[in-house]
């Protein structure tokens, strides 16, 4: 690593090296491709004539196989390295959307979408990994948050350009689009040095999530991550039911200001982390997340509902960059793969959980009351954390 220097009191170690921009225009590229065709294949699969649960069940398999996927991709790291595994998982998120320019049958789409999850599972897993390593210990948490923006991007301005293609193009073109942003990706893998986690075929054990799920060090900010990443998926699945008074215009709004406050705070935790510590905002970052989503239970203007969505971005933004900088610190380079991997399993878990379990604690309690006692269990997981650290 270059470092710049005029006194020691000065020594600053270079964030941005040559191989962490090239595997962030590989993160930045299949997340591209992957929410690019989010919103495109329901939108197609209903406009085929098979109907809104089929493409319900699209996207329910791409989820369940992006999670399995995830489950194993530690020990195909330890075993084909970052490299391979990536060109693997590009292939699997490109080439299959080009399937569907030709059919979109549920049966081919359901099979499109089981090998899409697989793909996109690498992105998410093995260029977090990859990017974990390459960035300097010393700055790992503005160097996460800085990532995070970039693969934040993608699912803020991807979905509506997808959706916008196929209007406007075609389905076939908007197919073809996330194919080729994906495949592009494989032109920056050559240009990539050496070490890419690749280990001994004896070892692969102890770097599985077998190993993961049992040290708590890893398990227990997962944990609050997880309930962190359900309050998420209530929000986004949730937020017009929730705000029936809002109108669209407002309730758009506010999910852009909560993607865009998360986006800039995920850089900002990781630079007072750097400083601070991050277990430091865990909890802080916790509440925040859940008094954004409680006070959408009482927003009834829309200033209210706009302040009430930063709070929230705010608040996990912070708790997305800090449990994975502390999740990272608590192991060597060899598990980054395991950690990124668990910390995937534990976002995707979560989203899936608010999306499923608060429709059926809302239909027992109503919208308000129901987001009041989502927000108290999340912020409950924190004491997990206190527990742990009475302990050592």
């Amino acid at each position: 690593m270059t470092t710049f220097a005029t006194s020691p009191a000065v020594t600053r170690t270079r964030l941005l090296s040559r191989p962490l921009l090239l595997v962030s225009a590989i993160d930045f590229l299949g997340l591209t491709a992957f929410y690019l065709l989010l919103p495109v294949v329901p939108a197609a699969v209903a406009a085929s004539g098979a109907g809104g649960a089929a493409g319900g069940l699209a996207t329910g398999v791409l989820m369940g196989s992006t999670v399995a996927a995830e489950a194993v991709l530690p020990r195909l790291v330890r075993l084909f390295g970052y490299r391979g595994v990536i060109a693997a998982g590009l292939a699997l998120l490109g080439l299959p959307s080009l399937v569907l320019t030709a059919t979109t049958g549920l049966g081919a789409v359901l099979a499109v979408c089981a090998l899409r999850g697989m793909g996109v599972a690498t992105i998410f897993v093995a260029c977090g990994a990859w990017s974990a390593q390459l960035i300097p210990p010393e700055r790992r948490g503005e160097g996460l948050g800085a990532i995070g923006i970039v693969a934040s991007v993608p699912a803020v301005v991807g979905m509506p350009a997808g959706l916008w293609l196929a209007v406007h193009a075609g389905y076939p073109a908007a197919f073809t689009a996330g194919a080729v942003l994906a495949l592009a990706g494989l032109l920056a893998l050559p240009m990539l040095p050496g070490g890419d986690g690749r280990g001994g075929r004896e070892r692969a054990g102890a770097y599985g999530m077998a190993h993961a799920v049992r040290d708590p060090k890893l398990t227990r900010p997962a944990l609050v991550f997880a309930a962190a990443a359900t309050l998420a998926g209530i929000v986004a699945t949730f937020l017009p039911a929730v705000l029936p008074h809002a109108g669209g215009g407002t309730i758009a709004a506010a999910l852009l200001v909560q993607s865009l406050a998360g986006t800039v705070t995920r850089w900002w935790a990781g630079r007072i982390g750097d400083r601070r510590g991050p277990r430091r905002l865990l909890a802080p970052a916790m509440l925040a997340t859940a008094a954004g989503l409680a006070a959408l239970a009482i927003a009834d203007r829309p200033a209210a509902v706009l302040a009430a969505a930063a709070v929230f971005g705010c608040g996990f933004g912070a708790l997305q960059t800090a449990s994975l900088t502390l999740m990272l610190d608590s192991v060597p380079q060899q598990r980054y793969g395991t950690v990124t991997a668990l910390w995937s399993v534990a976002y995707d878990a979560g989203l899936g959980i608010g999306a499923a379990g608060f429709g059926v604690l809302a239909s027992a309690t109503g919208y308000p009351i129901g987001l009041t006692i989502a927000a108290a269990l999340a912020a409950a997981t924190l004491l997990a954390l206190r527990t742990s650290s009475r302990r050592r």
